[in-house]
């Protein structure tokens, strides 16, 4: 079975993934809730991310175990960080380490083909190849933490669009520090292909 594409994201209560000046800060990110997100993204088969969300992963992860002040956490996700194989959609990065292949466009035929090849679901992270990958009906699930705080203003998850998705509750879980986690896959609509009540 082809490899689902999992939208990965922090969100405030008000909606933004990023506060003005991409800052992302105010996430209530603990020890617990790091080791819980190294389990979740450890078995998967890629990163797929724009050239921002690449660059300040890649100045930070690949020594971040090198610091004796590094938790558990950031030690393990280091590691996975380095070893997942990873895209990054870019029309002006021209050279990329760590496992990395530059991609200049989205295409969603080779998209689907990069998910059925990948040894496991590929994870989707950063706004506006979000915003991208939505608007060409390229994303299978929302696996969303929303943090428990309002912070006014920034860079929507969802932006305005004119086309809607039908999501199917999957699952929950809430965590000491505030932080929900939620799981939804996009359902699909009666009268679909893939419906097994279509004629």
């Amino acid at each position: 079975m082809p490899g689902k594409i999992i939208l990965f994201a922090g969100v405030s209560l008000d909606g933004y993934m990023e506060g003005p000046d991409h800052d992302i800060g105010w996430h209530r990110v603990d020890e617990e809730l790091h080791l819980y997100f190294n389990r979740e993204l450890a078995d998967k088969g890629g990163f797929l991310s724009g050239r921002r969300t690449y660059e300040l992963m890649a100045d930070f992860w690949p020594t971040a175990d090198a610091d004796p002040a590094s938790s558990p956490a950031t030690r393990e996700f280091a590691g996975i960080w380095r070893s997942m194989p990873k895209t990054v959609y870019s029309t002006t990065l021209e050279h990329a380490d760590w496992n990395t292949t530059i991609v200049r466009s989205v295409d969603p035929t080779e998209v689907r083909a990069l998910a059925a090849a990948a040894d496991g679901d590929l994870i989707l992270g950063g706004a506006d190849l979000a915003a991208t990958f939505r608007e060409l009906d390229l994303i299978d699930v929302y696996q969303i933490s929303v943090h428990p705080v309002l912070i006014g203003r920034g860079t929507p998850l969802f932006p305005v669009t004119d086309s809607g998705t039908d999501l199917r509750l999957e699952s929950t879980r809430a965590f000491p520090n505030g932080v929900v986690m939620l799981r939804y896959e996009k359902a699909e609509r009666p009268g679909d292909p893939e419906d097994p009540g279509a004629s």
